[in-house]
């Protein structure tokens, strides 16, 4: 199962969190009044009115749910994608959580960017907003992207390294463990990883680190399935 574009515009996101957050597990969202705000602010930095680029470098790729225009591939510097989120309701859960993608410092990043019609601006990044913002594990920034002949302005999600959700200098055999092994209502966090690895070949971006990453995975998960029936 994967996050749906109906799931969004009926609130079901926010939803979940909060039922979530009543049912003991201990979650922190944005209302609607402070994922406006924070959206207006984000646009506040572009001229009124004109079209608006998302640096896409996760399940946007592959789950967009979003209106564009036109898509293309690119690169940021600055920003390199890592599992540095943990993840307690999605892909996981408080007792096993699973890891998502963030943007965190330093090194370059190979994506996506969409580019959303001025006309279709308010009622698009609304969605993403509630879809990536509404747990405050991102921050909105904007970058600047290259595709190899234009540089465009566009917004990125990248890791709130201040969030008690930051997942920082975890060693790599954690990392392994959690994606091989965590789950959630949204499905599992192994197929969170297959997707985008898949997604990103796709657009003909070979990730080293996330095809090594998605090989030690399997490898985990296959030793367990050893030992399990053993």
């Amino acid at each position: 199962m994967s996050l749906s574009r109906s799931d969004l515009e009926a609130g079901n996101e926010q939803t979940r969190l909060l039922e979530a957050s009543h049912s003991g597990i201990k979650l922190t969202t944005l209302s609607e009044d402070e994922l406006q705000r924070s959206l207006q602010e984000t646009l506040q930095q572009q001229p009124a009115n004109s079209d608006i680029w998302i640096f896409a470098y996760g399940s946007l790729i592959w789950n967009p749910l979003i209106a564009y225009i036109e898509r293309r591939p690119g690169i940021i510097y600055g920003w390199h994608r890592r599992f540095c989120t943990w993840m307690i309701l999605g892909r996981g859960t408080p007792e096993n959580p699973g890891l998502l993608l963030g943007l965190d410092r330093g090194g370059s990043c190979r994506g996506v960017i969409y580019r959303i019609a001025a006309a279709d601006v308010p009622k698009e990044l609304l969605l993403i907003w509630q879809r990536e913002m509404i747990a405050g594990v991102y921050l909105a920034r904007w970058v600047r992207v290259f595709d190899g002949t234009e540089e465009f302005k566009a917004i990125a999600f990248v890791a709130n390294r201040q969030h008690p959700r930051y997942a920082d200098r975890i060693p790599l055999t954690t990392t392994v463990n959690s994606i091989a092994t965590a789950s959630g209502k949204l499905g599992s966090c192994a197929d969170y990883l297959m997707r985008t690895v898949d997604g990103l070949m796709a657009e003909g971006i070979k990730d080293k680190k996330l095809l090594l990453l998605r090989k030690q995975v399997l490898a985990k998960q296959q030793a367990l399935l050893v030992s399990s029936g053993s």
